[in-house]
């Protein structure tokens, strides 16, 4: 995010900027930029790494396998390619920690489970 710049338009108020405990993302001003979307910021509790764990393996991932070494022509083509990463990370890429089936799988069998349970 750029605290220069406008948001893309799909940025809704109330979205979460989730990060770790960096004096970047603790600072006055950085919480400040994200009070003027009307963004909340969530972190890591102090001292525990696996709060954030999930997150920074979703970024690792997305830095090695798709971003490392690429240079891209626009911001444009730079965010279409973080797009496609997500869509890819969520829909199609097999996680072990859910035994081995995507994020989307594994939310729908879960709701699919809670609707049973309830009904």
């Amino acid at each position: 995010m750029s605290a220069t710049g406008p948001l893309p338009s799909s940025t809704a108020a109330g979205a979460i900027c989730h990060s770790d405990r960096g004096s970047q993302y603790c600072s006055a001003d950085f919480q400040k930029t994200l009070a003027g979307y009307g963004m909340h910021s969530s972190m890591s509790r102090k001292g525990n790494c696996w709060d954030n764990a999930p997150t920074e393996s979703l970024w690792g991932s997305l830095k090695v396998v798709r971003l490392h070494g690429r240079r891209f022509t626009t911001r444009r083509d730079a965010m279409d390619e973080i797009v496609d990463w997500l869509t890819f990370y969520n829909h199609q890429r097999l996680h072990s920690s859910l035994g081995y089936v995507s994020p989307m799988q594994f939310e729908r069998a879960w709701l699919a489970a809670q609707n049973r349970q309830a009904a």
